[in-house]
């Protein structure tokens, strides 16, 4: 497989792209979801909330937290989650951008 050539793109595509890309998983969706139904900290119901390994979603949850989505704290022997604020409304705003920017044309190919 070749390189991706990121560096041809605009620092808001590649941004973009990384964040949707983290998003790309059926568990990470459901773990966000999550997050904004209880709108609190989450420590460790994750595991019975999701029916997935606590391994397994300590994996989903790294990758939402190294795409700057969600944050974490340590309480205790827990590490609690929830939205990030900042990133989630920046990303909000990517994605109308990008989809408001679509006219219909009526007939295309």
């Amino acid at each position: 497989m070749g390189l991706t050539k990121t560096e041809i793109f605009t620092d808001e595509q590649n941004h973009l792209a990384m964040m949707i890309k983290a998003m790309a998983h059926p568990a990470r969706i459901a773990i966000l979801q999550h997050l904004i139904k209880t709108n609190t900290c989450v420590c460790g119901s994750l595991v019975d909330e999701l029916g997935l390994a606590q391994a397994t979603i300590s994996q989903h949850l790294k990758e939402l937290k190294s795409a700057g989505l969600i944050q974490g704290t340590i309480d205790g022997v827990n590490v609690c989650y929830c939205i990030e604020p900042r990133t989630w409304y920046s990303l909000h705003k990517e994605l109308n951008e990008l989809f408001g920017s679509y006219t219909d044309i009526g007939k295309c190919c």
